[in-house]
């Protein structure tokens, strides 16, 4: 009997002491902690309590709806990082199959200052033809820094970047090289100018569409005449309307020709399907303007029409849209049984171009003045303001807490700067003697924005404050994700592992401290899709052991 008393007693010892090892956190002090679990409060005698808006709780999980859930942290003292090191730590769950971007982790930004911290998951399309970003984790800091542009180079011979998009890792390009005897090609970017050639999928001169899918990279191609460019007509008649899968060393696999169109406008991943936009080719109406589903091998599925060419795709809030050049169909969605319906046309306008999640909304980019709109419900458009004096905003792409638009005529980049101001950050084609000078692509990559001309064909980086991005994709399910300030570099872990770190800088130059809320699911991209628990910010910079007992804690 005492024996077995005693045996009871040590059994009770070893689990208590287990389950505080589990529930003890690592040794650097707390700036929060949310459990998650049941309610938003701090749990790290900070006194750091959320504001709930919208989100649902149960004993294991917050679930954040992607639509307007967010947890609101109100500003103190604690939550001053300075220019110090810090650890941002948290587990997430993402579905497989999404019908919405994923949105932002957490933020401390103000946008007026250009102040603070932005943590998420990007999903981005409508950036023009491409999917530029798919499940790419990021995290940056900013203190009101000059953005720098720097010249990547130019991919081959061509006269303009018609997408761009990361993927396992890399930078993509596809391009237009309308010369006799040229086709479109794509290039993967090695780094500084250096562009290694993948081939040309088609006979035709354009690679229009770029996008990640399942895994894999996807290539739409083109026949563009280069007339509604003011370029010289190219001597390639060969029609594009493929699309092609890359397979590493085995080169391009043909997915299919879509129906009998010349041009692919558009790729997109939407509830696990692959959707592309079409037309008979660029600059010239057809009835064939359409977008189609791939069902495998080489079968696509005509799947509605919108009245007007479709162009670029977003993805937003359990829906799927596309921008349309018509003057009676400026936006439209597509409902899964009915295909599209016309959502309105943004004042003054005959072409949309652009699409982006931005502060939860999408935005539009216009011809013919140059304007951006907001879309707040049907057939109402609130504007954004114009940038400078352009006729035209094509790619748009929301990096380290700002929008930034690319025009014409003049090839010019803009960072939006609230209300209707949009600050003008240089021409990046200056090609003389020319009509048009188009800003028509742009990705983020290596915690950069980058964005591709016509017609000079180079590709240039904007590097704004400082960022780090995990260049791969996020697998679904539940994952560990850190993001650590420490000694003048930024560093992201997923699942106890580093992915990702920036280049060197001051952390002098970066004081963070700012007076707005910490949003937790909410920031200036969109709201969070997916679930988050055990977020814990540490005003110090964990070591990869730290890391792992942190995870463990926290499982």
């Amino acid at each position: 009997m005492l024996r077995t008393s005693a045996l009871l007693v040590a059994y009770l010892w070893m689990a208590s002491a287990a389950s505080i090892s589990r529930s003890a956190p690592p040794d650097a002090p707390l700036v929060g902690h949310w459990k998650l679990t049941g309610d938003a409060r701090d749990s790290s005698g900070q006194e750091n309590h959320g504001r709930n808006h919208g989100v649902t709780f149960d004993e294991t999980a917050a679930a954040f709806n992607g639509v307007d859930g967010y947890i609101e942290v109100p500003h103190a003292k604690s939550l001053g990082l300075g220019t110090g090191d810090f650890t941002l730590a948290v587990w997430v769950h993402t579905d497989e199959k999404l019908k919405d971007v994923l949105g932002d982790i957490l933020s401390k930004f103000d946008a007026e200052t250009n102040t603070g911290l932005n943590f998420g998951i990007m999903n981005a399309v409508g950036a023009t033809s491409a999917q530029s970003n798919y499940r790419h984790l990021y995290f940056g800091i900013d203190r009101d820094s000059k953005p720098e542009l720097v010249d990547c180079g130019r991919p081959g011979n061509n006269k303009m970047i018609w997408a761009l998009t990361t993927f396992d890792g890399h930078l993509y390009a596809g391009t237009w090289e309308p010369g006799d005897g040229e086709a479109g090609h794509v290039y993967r970017y090695e780094g500084t100018d250096v562009w290694t050639d993948l081939g040309s999928p088609d006979l035709c001169n354009t690679v229009s569409a770029l996008g990640e899918h399942g895994g894999e990279l996807y290539a739409g191609t083109s026949f563009y005449s280069g007339q509604g460019s003011a370029q010289p007509t190219s001597p390639n008649k060969n029609p594009g309307g493929k699309v092609f899968r890359y397979e590493g060393e085995d080169g391009w696999v043909d997915c299919g020709k879509i129906g009998e169109v010349y041009t692919v406008t558009g790729l997109v991943t939407f509830n696990g399907e692959l959707y592309a936009t079409t037309c008979d080719s660029y600059g010239c109406p057809s009835p064939k303007e359409a977008c189609y589903r791939y069902d495998g091998d080489q079968k696509w599925t005509f799947v509605g029409s919108a009245g007007g060419r479709l162009g670029a795709f977003a993805v937003h809030n359990g829906d799927l849209y596309a921008t349309v050049f018509s003057n009676d169909h400026g936006f439209a969605r597509y409902d899964g049984r009915d295909g599209w319906l016309s959502l309105g046309v943004p004042p003054e306008t005959g072409q949309t171009y652009s699409a982006v999640i931005y502060r939860g909304d999408v935005c539009l980019g216009t011809w013919p003045t140059g304007m951006v709109y907001r879309y707040a419900d049907p057939k109402q458009f609130i504007s954004m303001g114009r940038l400078g004096e352009e006729k035209e905003v094509m790619a748009m792409a929301v990096h380290n807490g700002k929008l930034y638009g690319g025009t014409l005529p003049l090839g010019e980049v803009y960072r939006y700067d609230g209300g209707e101001k949009w600050t003008n950050l240089g021409q990046i084609d200056t090609t003389p003697d020319v009509m048009y000078r188009r800003v028509w692509s742009m990705a983020v990559y290596d915690g950069k924005l980058y964005a591709g001309t016509l017609p000079s064909g180079h590709v240039f980086s904007i590097e704004a404050g400082k960022c780090v991005t995990n260049d791969r994709a996020l697998a679904p399910g539940w994952r560990h994700i850190a993001a650590v300030k420490s000694d003048g570099l930024l560093t992201l872990y997923v699942d106890g592992k580093k992915v990702a770190q920036s280049t060197p800088f001051d952390a002098s130059d970066f004081n963070l401290t700012n007076d707005k809320p910490l949003r937790i699911g909410f920031g200036e991209h969109a709201h969070f899709n997916g679930k988050m628990r055990d977020l814990r910010i540490y005003s110090a910079a964990l070591d990869e052991l730290q890391l792992n007992e942190a995870i463990s804690a926290g499982r």
